[in-house]
This record gives C-alpha cells, structure tokens and sequence, in this order.
C-alpha cells in the first residue's frame, strides 16, 4: 500500500542522482538555473514580506507564514510511513519559517542581511555533522572571507539592537538545520522537490492553523485597517507567489547542489537585497566600513561560486 501510495508523489530519478554522484561536485547547468532562480525569487520575497510587516504594519507575521504554507501544499495523498520519515524536514522548516519572519520584523533590511551571512558557518557544521560533508580548503577560505565581511559590515551599526541580532542569529541556526536535513532526507525519501514541499504542507499546516486560531491572530487580523487595501492584497499575494517558487528553488539548488551552495547563494542575493532594502525602506545610514564589509562578502561568495563551477 505505501509503495503504491508513494508514486503519486513525484520521485527523483535514480539514474540522474546516480550521475550526479560521478560527475563530482562541479555545479551542473540545471544547478545554476536552480541557484539563480532562487536569488531572483528570494530578493523579491524579503522585500514583499518587508512591505507587509514594516510599511503596512501588520503585526501578525504567524498569518503571512500560514498563508505561504498554505500556498505549498497541493492536493495530493500520501502514505504515512513518508510523512513520519519528512517529519524531521517539516518540523525544522516550520521553526526556520517562523524565526525568520521574526528576524525579518525586528531588524532593518540591510543588517539583515549582513547577518545572515553568518549562516555558512552554522551550514558548514551542521552539514558535516548530519551528513559528513566536508570541503576544500579554498571553500572553506571563500567561506572566511564571507564572514569577516559580516563583522566588518556589522561593526559600526548605528542601529544596533540585541533583540533583533540575536533573532537573526537563532535564525541562521534553523536555516543551517533545514537545509542539512533537506541534503539528508531529500536523497533518503526519494521525494523531489514537489514530493517534499508537499509533506511540508500537510505537516505543517495544521499547526500553523492551530497556533495563530490559539494566539488569536486570525480573529484579531479582522480589524486590520488595510486588509481589503488592494496594495496591502497585491503584497499578500505576491508574497505567497514568492513563498512557493522560493521553497521549490530551495528544495532543487539544495539537492542538486549543496545545503552549503544554497548559503552561498542567498549570500550572492543580497548584494541586490540591501540595495533595494535601502532605498525602499532605509534604516540604516551610510557607513564606509559596512559598504567595505558588504564587499567582502560579496567577493567571497563570488570565489565559492567560482570554486563550485570548477569543482574545486
């Protein structure tokens, strides 16, 4: 019954993950379509989820979260012997989507993603510890750079707040789990990309529900002044629209690259993040050492791509 039941999930292919193995680490042209897909699709979520907690002030991040859930989760059976073995995947989505909407909430845009940066580090160790994975010397060296890039920028931040540091910080954690158990559950289920967001969706969704009718956000989201507000809606939406294809681009550049190219890669992102993060929504003044900083990152993430391209 749950071998029938599984094939209506869609399944990798074994011949392709078989020559993936033998090709080696080198990022393929389906890689990079993935990696690049994903930076465009995640620029543009940061800034409609930014739009709606910070420009229209909606205080119920737990809503926006059920609603991108809900948007990941076709109609579709599966047996309960796939569910409980994505268990582990679904619930450390769930607590990455959560925390990072926070962390999205209590800081300004461009420390955000100064920040976040740092999650190479937590994924390097993380990915090591549940998979094995180890890397070159130059990865590991792009990989400093990236970092000391991030306490460069950080260092003089006039804006500074603990609350919201330590946010980002918890956050960089969840996605380092999540992305390593996307490398391990990913391969082990035999579940594609659609396969695993799907159990994300059935798993998740019912303790989404549960906790914002608990807090009492779905009731207390009736009296939001802008929710029949056609821009506040378009935001919505978009954002939804963006919640999807980031999660698929997240499930594809992980299992056809690496949890740690997927690091690497919305490190790359955000050069296009703050640019747009500071003139839409400002927050943080202009700083000699953060734009030093922020290209230091840049440059490291630059020779890591350029490392994977080579399959060094």
């Amino acid at each position: 019954m749950d071998s029938e039941t599984n094939k209506k999930l869609p399944v990798t292919d074994p011949l392709k993950s078989e020559g993936k193995e033998k090709n080696g680490s080198a990022m393929t042209k389906q890689g990079a379509y993935a990696a690049i897909s994903y930076m465009a699709s995640a620029v543009l979520l940061v800034m409609f989820n930014k739009a709606a907690l910070s420009s229209y002030s909606f205080p119920y991040a737990n809503v926006i979260t059920l609603f991108q859930n809900m948007s990941n989760n076709p109609a579709r059976l599966v047996s309960f012997k796939t569910l409980l073995h994505s268990l582990p995947l679904a619930l450390s989505y769930l607590l990455y989507m959560l925390i990072t909407m926070e962390s999205v909430r209590a800081i300004n845009v461009p420390m955000y993603t100064t920040l976040r940066r740092t999650t190479v580090a937590f994924t390097m160790i993380v990915e090591y510890l549940l998979t094995g994975q180890k890397h070159s010397l130059r990865v590991v060296g792009s990989v400093g750079i990236i970092i000391l890039g991030a306490f460069v920028a950080g260092a003089r931040d006039l804006s500074f707040d603990a609350y919201g540091y330590a946010v980002v910080f918890v956050a960089n954690i969840c996605t380092a789990v999540y992305l390593a158990s996307i490398a391990r559950i990913g391969k082990s289920s035999g579940l594609n990309s659609f396969g695993l967001m799907w159990c994300n969706g059935i798993i998740c969704g019912p303790i989404l529900l549960f906790w914002t009718s608990f807090r009492g956000d779905l009731e207390a989201m009736r009296n939001f002044p802008f929710l029949f507000s056609p821009g506040f809606q378009v935001v919505m939406l978009l954002s939804c629209i963006m919640a999807f294809l980031i999660n698929y681009f997240v499930f594809m550049n992980t299992t056809l690259n690496s949890a740690l190219t997927q690091t690497i890669c919305g490190n790359l992102k955000d050069l296009f993040t703050i640019g747009f993060g500071w003139i839409l929504f400002g927050g943080l003044p202009f700083d000699l050492m953060n734009v030093v900083g922020q290209s230091l990152g840049f440059f490291g993430s630059c020779l890591y791509a350029y490392y994977k391209l080579k399959g060094q």
